[in-house]
């Protein structure tokens, strides 16, 4: 299991607990209304939060997004 303080996002700052609450928060339930979102941005720096990971680990926003519908997180 992934720790929920690891960071995703480097560009925004934001770990997995950071991006689970916004999911759930404000019931996104696409990448593209998360990545889209005004509330608590992320992704819109760069592309690796999005694709391989900032530590090319594969931990990214897809992830927490599968995670969090899946109720794993």
């Amino acid at each position: 299991m992934v720790s929920l303080e690891t960071e995703i996002c480097a560009c925004n700052n934001l770990s997995v607990k950071d991006i689970k609450e916004c999911i759930v928060t404000n019931n996104y339930t696409t990448l593209q209304e998360l990545l889209k979102n005004d509330v608590c941005p992320m992704g819109d720096k760069c592309e690796a939060c999005r694709d391989e990971g900032i530590n090319n680990d594969g931990l990214n926003i897809p992830f927490v997004l599968t995670r969090v519908k899946q109720g794993q997180l």
